[in-house]
């Protein structure tokens, strides 16, 4: 099926949304809560592009809206833009410690204003860290509170006793608003200290016990010998480079 993007004829399948059609071809269409692990959620809508089918117009989030039947694109247009503009400058002034947001905030020609954020602020409310966490399978953080007062935290702020220490949510976060420290060998996250495991190959701290284990309870298994994943890749490129010197 083809449809256009940009003034661009596009061959797409069914069922997959207008960003993944956009970012296969190279059309870029800016987002803040996407990720390709995760797929759209439709949060920040940043993401917005207008769309024509037959004679009607609007404007959907690329993220979340399936092609289903021929429709034409536009990613940019002065309505778009100024959705987007908006959408920056209120995020920026909530994460006013964003890096980020702060360049988004200037790279989008946002007018100054007299709105109070907070300076030290740099979460986002994406939400990626929640998914990521989801997906694990630990859940040990969460949107709490309401309005301006909500954001993503342990229950009641204290160390959970969910949380592995893998820090899959600071690695996804794109703001870097969730502070992991790692000290010899001992990483804090989330107001939890871990003590980490080191490679028997390289001997370099990769790895918190607690995440080690739920890892091989999910496989079933426990591998012989604890390698980060560089060292595991140079085994398993070894170990292949023998067999094929067997054959």
């Amino acid at each position: 099926m083809m449809i256009i993007i940009d003034g661009l004829e596009i061959e797409v399948t069914p069922g997959e949304t207008i960003l993944e059609a956009a970012n296969k071809s190279g059309i870029k269409i800016p987002t803040l809560c996407y990720s390709k692990a995760f797929g759209g959620k439709g949060h920040c809508r940043m993401c917005m592009v207008e769309v024509k089918s037959g004679n009607a117009t609007r404007l959907v989030a690329s993220c979340t809206y399936p092609i289903t039947g021929e429709i034409e694109v536009k990613t940019s247009t002065p309505v778009i833009e100024k959705i987007r503009r908006n959408i920056v400058m209120l995020i920026a002034k909530r994460a006013g410690g964003s890096e980020l947001m702060n360049n988004m905030y200037k790279e989008y020609g946002c007018p100054e204003n007299s709105l109070v954020g907070d300076p030290n602020e740099r979460c986002i409310l994406c939400r990626l860290c929640t998914y990521a966490c989801e997906e694990v399978g630990a859940s040990a953080i969460s949107a709490i509170m309401r309005g301006t007062e909500k954001r993503i935290a342990t229950p009641y702020d204290e160390a959970s006793t969910a949380c592995i220490g893998c820090g899959a949510c600071a690695e996804i976060c794109p703001t870097g608003a969730i502070d992991l420290i790692e000290e010899g060998n001992h990483r804090t996250i989330w107001n939890k200290t871990f003590e980490l495991v080191t490679c028997e190959m390289c001997g370099k701290p990769f790895a918190t016990m607690e995440q080690l284990q739920y890892v091989n309870k999910k496989l079933g298994y426990e591998p012989p010998a604890r390698l980060c994943e560089s060292c595991r890749k140079k085994a398993a490129a070894h170990k292949l480079s023998q067999v094929a010197v067997q054959f």
